[in-house]
């Protein structure tokens, strides 16, 4: 048996994440979060600032009491924003460091948003490259491109409004079955996001990068680390698309069979259940699910870590 983690991203956010590890000390030390995750309002979580560091200090006590059970996994991944509990998963960041990098992501992203004019999709039913041919076609009209590579059958297109209005109504016309937007405060992972990527860059140089434990598979690859740094990867990852089935296709390819997704919902187990629908699958966002996933690993045959 090998296991994979996956990390939820920014969309999955719900009130009163995290509330049942109330206990856990870090919580008080950023009443702000704790308030937030517990409370609410949704509005105000789920602003691009907010939900970032909220959902990487949750993410982050959940790892921690993984591993505090001796379970680790082989290999470790995250859609966005997950890609920082990833990267916590394998020692690369420490937990105060990430939630604050976290912290610091929401809002250059957010400022670098400020006055686009933006929209993004999700295209049902497309294959690929038709897709990415319909946004060279749009882009006479505005920077638009594939965000997000999720599935098969599920694409997502962000960009500038007037060149994403042109890819829906062209893809309708190739026989896309929908086009479904979605509710979302900024071109995530587009060229428009160049702002926020130098000012990461700038904030890395300060950062303290560990050796990595654990393989992340990075979205901007889909696999693991080749010639690349980390800190080079993290600055484009802002600005590229997320390749998470290509990601969820190599961890599966390294002999991965079992996955944990850790965060609020079940999205990332849909798109890995329609990428193989063999993985045995388990998701953790409360003390109830943590528990239930511990004792059925435990009946498995997977090797506790201590």
């Amino acid at each position: 048996m090998k296991l994979g983690i996956i990390y939820a991203g920014q969309g999955s956010q719900v009130v009163g994440m995290g509330k049942s590890f109330y206990h856990h000390p870090l919580f008080d030390e950023y009443p702000d979060l704790k308030e937030l995750c517990f409370n609410g309002p949704l509005d105000r979580l789920s602003l691009t600032q907010n939900t970032q560091p909220c959902m990487v200090l949750v993410a982050s006590i959940i790892t921690d009491l993984l591993k505090e059970n001796g379970i680790i996994p082989d290999y470790c991944a995250g859609l966005s924003l997950g890609e920082y509990s990833a990267l916590y998963c394998a020692n690369v960041f420490e937990q105060r460091q990430v939630i604050e990098l976290a912290r610091f992501r929401g809002k250059v992203m957010n400022e670098a948003a400020q006055g686009i004019d933006s929209e993004m999709i999700a295209v049902i039913k497309m294959e690929r490259d038709i897709l990415e041919d319909l946004c060279k076609q749009a882009s006479s009209l505005g920077i638009v491109s594939i965000s997000n590579y999720n599935c098969p059958g599920q694409l997502v297109v962000a960009g500038e409004k007037e060149a994403v209005e042109k890819v829906k109504e062209l893809a309708l016309e190739k026989g896309a079955k929908r086009v479904i937007p979605l509710n979302t405060s900024g071109p995530f992972h587009t060229a428009l996001l160049k702002e926020a990527s130098l000012a990461l860059k700038e904030r890395f140089q300060q950062e303290i990068f560990h050796e990595m434990k654990i393989p992340v598979i990075f979205n901007t690859l889909g696999h693991e680390l080749k010639n690349q740094t980390i800190p080079e990867i993290l600055e484009k990852q802002v600005m590229s698309p997320v390749y998470f089935e290509d990601s969820i296709r190599y961890m599966i390819n390294q002999g991965v069979d079992t996955i944990i997704e850790i965060g609020p919902g079940k999205v990332l187990s849909g798109f890995v259940k329609k990428i193989n629908k063999d993985i045995q699958l388990y998701q953790i966002e409360d003390n109830d699910s943590l528990e239930k996933t511990i004792k059925a690993l435990k009946g498995e045959d997977y090797e506790i870590r201590k």
